[in-house]
């Protein structure tokens, strides 16, 4: 008897372990670990994932219970996958099938559905009338039927079906289904030449459209989509199929990859040269492929250096290897420029996974990977779960990107998950930026690697000794006091007149969609705010509403104060929509593509605009920061930053790095080709260091002011947090059991002798802070309070964060407060 250990799909810290299932002899061959299947669960039918097996099963062989079915012929998850979600599960305070469910596309996770069909034996009832016997004939040649598609078909037999239930005429089953299948086609296969001269000779000469399938066919005698054929042969598919029915041709339905890059042409290229400063780079990133042995490398690349060209020569030895290479780029990077340069390079080999695939698209390019189709992959965040079985490389492309932090659960980040796969595979990981986290920056100064020591890779200088960009910051708090109330600088200003002049290009980037911030009354002060959240509506101009960019509400733009009926409601701050709108009236018959989350909800809109561009339709790209990164046109000269201090005053210790970061990135994006670049910041407040440094393009300067304020406070990467946020609809609740949460953490911290995180020296400390309201204290109509566990050294606070949470499960149920655990939040809100 085989006993597979399963992990069930009920997402519960009381579920969280594995449940022993016999395997019935029938499915022994295909059960294996990483497999999924459908197991009897609590009186229903649910998918869950094989983890194990076990000689002897933990509970008495009468309650054991057998799987019911295996849900595909190939596991979806493979054993070392199986191991990383484990390891996640830990590691991110989440359950396990939590954490196994985010390896996979969304067409896999099964849902049941149940099926009815007649009992064995049973006939339709004498007495049935005709109306009656016509539902029986539903389940002919006694074949299971959807229960939604009875209730579709006879919508007022309800009655009947429960009753034929209830004598047993009929029994219900549950069977695990998946959310899409693969995509078929029907496909016309001829016979051979023989055969086929032998159909022609001998068909009646009155089935002309017939035998002028036949005659195209014995000239291209190779397999044949009917949908192609017909459209050839100007014939209906109904004059295919009635061949077919006569048995002078075959239909089969044949799988068909839903492509989602079909009938684009990639033009095959070849490795370029490498300087000396690339080469340098390389080298010890192929020694590490070539020994097969588990390193990670921080590659410090200046805008423009040629980071991805060391990427592309590196998956070429990977693969030469007979390995296989994943390299994750941020959502917003993911341009099809960026898949360009793969495909081209590696041609069908490349797997591309993110989210503006269709389900079905996606579903297909994973399994091109799970089926050895793909030996690359390329993709966003989730991508780091590729499914392959011999990895020889990671790559992260800007590394430092918020994006490869998931904020739902399991709240993962793909750089330590890529780092932790990597080790498991013996492969090699580059995370590679022009502005590397403060993180990954000071574990390659320090030796203190996410799985190991990380080697500090540098590339200080662009391709071609191209100059990166000069950099001019301009005080807005001058420009008003010179009169200039417009939202452009005069120096902008100037650059813009100047482009528009040389019809060079220019990129505007304003961190900030919509029309307006927020909406206010200047005679009440009443503010236009979301009734569900405690957050202010912002104004799209377009579609003339208020909109909460949280939860998603939406009102009609008043004409009246809603408080006072006062007429003197004004529109305060500045959005992409209104920088449009200043640009067309500044500078007439200038061309402008807008590109925010606004602009680009259909798919293909990011290609569609970014094509515009590249082929010179438009004077000016202006966007959020999804116009920062892995853009690459020749005639941009012109960055400017409307708003460079915009994130400077979020309550977040991050906020001057990720400042830095984007307007680092930003900057980038001017000068990469022969034209030399400028750049223009417009912001309120120069003196601040993490502005001041992108004007030296001094990353080492800034990170030295910054990790000296991260030293003194204790944060990342000096100290760890975990952030614990408590919802509900009452704040008497929330209190009592965020204090309880507080008070059982430092009873801990105590007992294990732990001093205070903020003490000096290098003893391991922790402080538990809060509850305390949310930087946003209402979403959604619950309140949200949070605790901040902050700790120093080898501490496990994730078990023990875990461990306290388990004692709490039963008060927290009760009291129906929501608990979300982030380890190493990115996001302070």
């Amino acid at each position: 008897m085989i006993i597979a250990r399963v992990i069930v799909d009920v997402p519960t810290r009381e579920t969280d372990r594995p449940f022993d299932y016999e395997v019935p002899e029938r499915l022994a061959a295909w059960t294996e670990i990483g497999s999924r299947v459908a197991v009897p669960f609590g009186g229903r039918t649910l998918q869950g994932f094989v983890v194990g097996f076990a000689p002897e099963a933990e509970v008495d062989r009468s309650r054991l219970k057998s799987l019911t079915d295996v849900l595909d012929a190939l596991p979806p998850l493979t054993p070392e996958l199986v191991e990383l979600g484990v390891w996640m599960s830990r590691r991110w305070v989440c359950p396990l099938v939590v954490a196994l469910q985010a390896m996979l596309p969304a067409a896999l996770k099964g849902r049941t559905e149940k099926y009815i069909a007649p009992a064995e034996g049973a006939e339709v009832p004498p007495d049935a009338d005709e109306s009656e016997a016509a539902v029986w004939q539903a389940f002919r040649r006694g074949s299971a039927v959807k229960w939604s598609s009875l209730l579709q078909q006879f919508p007022d037999r309800g009655p009947l079906l429960k009753r034929w239930l209830k004598e047993g005429r009929l029994t219900e089953l549950q069977k695990v289904e998946d959310r899409l299948s693969v995509k078929t086609v029907p496909v016309v296969y001829p016979p051979d030449s023989d055969k086929l001269d032998e159909l022609l000779r001998e068909f009646p000469a009155r089935a002309r459209k017939q035998r002028d399938v036949l005659a195209y066919l014995a000239e291209h005698p190779e397999p044949i989509a009917l949908a192609a054929l017909a459209e050839a042969t100007d014939v209906s598919a109904q004059v295919i199929r009635a061949l077919a029915d006569r048995g002078s041709v075959e239909i089969r339905q044949v799988t068909e990859d839903r492509d989602p890059y079909q009938g684009r042409e990639f033009a095959a290229s070849s490795p370029l040269a490498l300087t000396p400063a690339q080469q340098a780079a390389l080298d010890p990133i192929a020694s590490s492929l070539a020994s097969r042995e588990h390193r990670v490398f921080l590659l410090h690349g200046v805008t423009g250096s040629g980071k991805t060209e060391i990427y592309l020569q590196a998956i070429q030895m990977c693969l030469s290897q007979g390995r296989e290479a994943i390299v994750l780029v941020p959502e917003i990077a993911l341009t099809p420029q960026m898949v360009d340069r793969f495909k081209s390079r590696f041609g069908a080999r490349v797997a591309v996974l993110h989210s503006r695939l269709s389900q079905g698209e996606r579903y297909d390019e994973w399994r091109k990977i799970r089926e050895g189709r793909a030996q690359v992959a390329v993709g966003a965040r989730s991508a780091v779960f590729a499914p392959f079985a011999k990895i020889g490389l990671i790559v992260i492309d800007e590394e430092h990107e918020t994006s490869y932090k998931q904020e739902e659960s399991p709240k993962y980040h793909a750089r330590d998950v890529a780092a932790e796969r990597a080790r498991l595979s013996g492969a090699a990981v580059v995370f590679g930026s022009a502005t590397p986290s403060l993180e990954s920056y000071a574990a390659a100064a320090d030796g203190e690697g996410y799985a190991g020591d990380i080697t500090y890779v540098a590339l200080p200088e662009r391709v071609g000794d191209r100059p990166l960009p000069a950099v001019r910051i301009v005080d807005m708090r001058e420009e008003l006091r010179l009169g200039n109330r417009a939202m452009f600088s005069g120096a902008l200003k100037q650059a813009l007149e100047e482009r528009l002049r040389r019809e060079e290009q220019a990129v505007l980037l304003l961190n900030r969609r919509g029309y307006s911030t927020f909406v206010m009354c200047r005679s009440c002060g009443y503010t236009c705010s979301c009734p569900h959240c405690d957050i202010a509506l912002t104004y799209h101009r377009g579609s003339r509403n208020l909109r909460c960019h949280y939860c998603g509400y939406a009102e009609a733009e008043p004409e009246t104060c809603p408080s006072c009926q006062s007429k003197h409601i004004r529109f305060f701050g500045t959005g992409t929509q209104k920088v449009e709108e200043a640009l067309a009236e500044t500078f007439p018959g200038i061309r402008v593509i807008r590109m925010d989350v606004d602009t680009t909800t259909e798919k293909g809109s990011h290609e569609k605009w970014l094509t515009m561009f590249r082929e010179r339709k438009a004077d000016v790209l202006l966007g959020t920061q999804m116009v920062a990164k892995g853009l690459d046109f020749p005639r941009v000269t012109l960055v400017g930053v409307l708003a460079a201090d915009a994130a400077l005053r979020l309550p977040d210790f991050r906020a001057a790095e990720r400042t830095f970061q984007l307007l680092t990135q930003v900057a980038g994006r001017a000068g990469r080709h022969e034209l030399p670049g400028e750049v223009v910041i417009q912001t309120y407040d120069p003196e601040h260091f993490s502005v001041a440094s992108v004007q030296g393009h001094d990353y080492k300067g800034f990170v030295r002011q910054e990790l000296h304020t991260r030293r003194l406070l204790g944060y990342p990467p000096y100290g760890r947090l975990i952030s614990v946020t408590f919802t509900h609809e009452s704040v008497p609740m929330l209190l009592s059991t965020g204090e309880m949460f507080a008070r059982l953490m430092r009873e801990r911290a105590a007992s294990m002798g732990l001093g205070s995180a903020a003490q000096p020296g290098d003893r391991p400390g922790m402080d538990v802070l809060g509850p305390v309201p949310s930087p946003i204290p209402r979403l959604k109509d619950r309140y949200r309070f949070q605790c901040m566990v902050k700790y120093r050294g080898e501490i496990d606070a994730s078990a023990m964060t875990a461990r306290v949470l388990q004692e709490m499960g039963d008060n927290a149920k009760r009291s129906g407060v929501q608990i979300g655990v982030d380890v190493d939040p990115q996001m302070m809100l």
